[in-house]
């Protein structure tokens, strides 16, 4: 599709007002879902990240990567099992995450931003302390090697960032003597960082437009929720299912001081400058 130097300059022209308001702010970008796993996505949320740099964003990075984990679960020969929408993690199911996690997954995620011109430091929870976690118990299931977080030590990523560099943060915790390392859920991870960062922005990358009123039309999607009035919703069932965690990682963020945050679809290049540098935005924006 041609696109004329007139309407380049309408876009940049469009963006100049978001650039000044988030320049010196931070974002906090939770990574996941088929963005993660498509390798055209991947490139585009990778530049979309670094170009936020460029122009004085700073920007944290969050990821899971759960196919992947999947994935080297089954070369090795252990089944993947799930208790309450949960990946199951004995001692062996551990290992294999935190290799995946903390290994390749963030590796790999460092190097692309670093071949492109930006500059990453991977990290994962167990860094500097970074995330303290104990297993999670509901009194009905176990879940093995997972758990809730306690506290998040925000202080390497902060050094991380006055050092220019984009914090690529995997989402493995410290646990005790008897668990030292958890599997955490990202979203929670990521809500919990831009909590502690005091962010101005957290947003989640998914595989649908945002919330819907009618999940079956993308025609119905609604662009900004209080946070007030998620209760009724749930309770109405616009938000059901797996939506609901992602949704109370929205909320806990923006009680906990987040300026705002966003559910996303991931499934769309360069979403996240969309959200950013747009006026329309993208997905469902939660506020006060």
């Amino acid at each position: 599709m041609f696109v004329s130097n007139m309407d380049k300059a309408r876009v940049l022209s469009q963006a100049l007002p978001y650039i000044q308001k988030y320049s010196g702010k931070t974002i906090v970008v939770k990574y996941g879902g088929n963005a993660m796993i498509n390798d055209g996505l991947k490139e585009a949320v990778i530049s979309d990240l670094v170009l936020l740099t460029c122009v004085g964003i700073n920007v944290v990075l969050v990821h899971g990567g759960g196919p992947e984990i999947t994935e080297m679960l089954g070369r090795v020969g252990i089944e993947s099992k799930f208790v309450n929408g949960l990946r199951y993690t004995d001692d062996a199911t551990i290992d294999i995450v935190q290799m995946v996690l903390a290994g390749k997954t963030n590796k790999d995620l460092v190097n692309r931003i670093e071949n492109i011109g930006g500059r990453a430091i991977g990290l994962c929870g167990l860094d500097g302390g970074l995330i303290k976690a104990k297993k999670l118990d509901d009194g009905k299931y176990d879940y093995g090697n997972v758990g809730e977080i306690v506290s998040v030590d925000a202080s390497v990523i902060r050094d991380t960032i006055d050092k220019k560099y984009i914090p690529v943060i995997s989402t493995v915790a410290m646990g005790d003597a008897q668990n030292p390392v958890l599997n955490i859920n990202a979203d929670v991870a990521a809500a919990k960082i831009a909590t502690a960062l005091g962010a101005r922005n957290l947003i989640l990358l998914t595989d649908i437009r945002g919330v819907m009123r009618d999940v079956r039309d993308e025609d119905t999607l609604i662009p900004s929720i209080k946070i007030s009035d998620v209760p009724e919703l749930i309770e109405s069932g616009v938000i059901s299912g797996g939506m609901i965690p992602k949704i109370n990682c929205c909320v806990d963020a923006v009680m906990g001081g987040v300026g705002h945050t966003c559910i996303i679809d991931g499934r769309i290049a360069h979403s996240i400058l969309i959200e950013i540098l747009s006026d329309e935005g993208i997905g469902t924006m939660f506020t006060k």
